[in-house]
């Protein structure tokens, strides 16, 4: 998919824009890829629903993002192709990862009932997906699957189940094509949106006290701009002192969210305070002009010495308070689930030879488990982004093929 992506290139684009492939074996590494790719991309465009909800999930999304539609006119390309198969009712099937409301709209436009469709919206491993479409088999309450994942439908096709792909079409390529680019040539111009920052000094601001030698205060400004053109230099900005206790730094929107943790912590602060020992006050403010953009710093300036909202120390160009959403917190592991890093940890310790790639004969054994509980072990694991599932090893020999996992030890930071 990734590729056929690559294919269509540019045409469908609407603005000159640059495609960079990050192609992948399992929908599980979709996270490492974006973390990979880092701030070289202004958007990601995912090959289907699965992949971008699972690097959500983890956290790592901070540029926009989008994927290729596999409803509409996708799911009803599937069911033409299912009504082609002699097995397959396609009144009587189930269907993964799409939503309930966009199997019935696809259903309604062809004039079909939707009473023996099975779905299943929730994406997951590639043998819990393929287990729920041949259970339904088993049961008689369904003719054949409709799914939306190629290691689903090479497993099925392999239990001799009736199986049809849910493939984007072309023109679905196409229309992420063309909004991944506008999200990314929006998130281009608010990337260089002109951003200024006031910083005032109340120590600076203060009466001079008698006592107090008459270079202090001159020695403490200089040693605050200096820190400051430091600092400033790192984010390609530019600083002027706008008077004996306060300074004015213009910045790009980008630059200054790098700076800040996506406006999560004060700019400049915290080197002030451990370098020089100064609390300063800080103000930011987004604009499409300059004097906008000083405008709404000095309303986030006047906001933070009133007290009021000390997160929301930025406006954004529209004069809203900017208050970014929290870091999403590691999902907590279920009720009786083994922790995977715990896990992880056990396995490590007893590899030899440096070799990570383990089965679940061999994990068992490291673990004192049944293979079976190893196995669901492992899956635990590749949920969890602490191991990545290898192609099966096909042998002469009969019965289900050996799956090898590469254990990804290097997440458990030095031992």
């Amino acid at each position: 998919m990734v590729e056929r992506v690559m294919l269509m290139g540019h045409a469908a684009a609407p603005v000159p824009c640059r495609l960079v492939a990050a192609a992948y074996r399992d929908e599980q590494e979709a996270a490492d890829k974006v973390v990979r790719l880092g701030p070289g991309v202004d958007a990601c465009l995912f090959a289907s629903p699965v992949p971008y909800e699972l690097a959500r999930r983890s956290g790592v999304l901070t540029i926009p993002a989008t994927y290729v539609q596999l409803g509409g006119p996708a799911l009803t390309a599937a069911l033409a192709r299912a009504a082609l198969d002699e097995r397959i009712d396609p009144r009587r099937v189930s269907v993964d990862l799409l939503s309930r409301s966009d199997v019935e709209e696809a259903y309604a436009d062809l004039g079909m009932p939707t009473g023996g469709v099975q779905t299943r919206e929730e994406p997951g491993a590639t043998g819990t997906v393929a287990a729920y479409h041949e259970r339904l088999i088993r049961q008689g309450a369904t003719t054949g699957a409709l799914t939306c994942l190629p290691a689903v439908a090479d497993r099925l096709a392999a239990a001799g189940v009736p199986t049809v792909r849910v493939r984007p079409t072309s023109a679905a390529v196409r229309t992420a094509l063309h909004t991944a680019a506008l999200l990314g040539a929006h998130h281009r111009l608010e990337e260089s949106q002109l951003t200024v920052v006031l910083i005032e000094v109340p120590t600076l601001r203060e009466p001079v006290r008698r006592a107090a030698p008459r270079y202090w205060r001159d020695e403490l400004r200089l040693s605050l701009h200096r820190l400051l053109v430091q600092e400033a230099n790192r984010m390609n900005a530019a600083v002027w002192a706008i008077d004996d206790h306060s300074y004015l730094v213009t910045a790009t929107r980008g630059s200054m969210a790098a700076a800040t943790d996506g406006f999560r912590v004060l700019p400049f602060a915290a080197r002030i305070r451990d370098e020089l020992g100064l609390a300063v006050e800080v103000g930011v403010g987004m604009g499409r002009t300059t004097h906008d953009a000083e405008t709404h710093a000095r309303a986030a300036l006047a906001r933070s010495q009133a007290g009021k909202q000390p997160q929301g120390f930025a406006v954004d160009r529209e004069g809203r308070t900017l208050v970014p959403a929290p870091r999403m917190p590691p999902q907590a592991p279920g009720q009786g689930r083994p922790k995977g890093v715990e896990v992880l940890a056990r396995l490590a310790a007893k590899l030899e030879g440096g070799d990570t790639i383990v089965d679940a004969e061999s994990a068992g054994r490291m673990l004192g488990v049944t293979p079976r509980t190893a196995r669901r072990l492992l899956r635990t694991l590749v949920d969890e982004g602490l191991a990545w599932p290898l192609p099966p090893n096909r042998t002469p020999q009969p019965g289900r093929p050996r799956q090898l996992y590469r254990l990804i030890v290097e997440k458990l930071g030095p031992r």
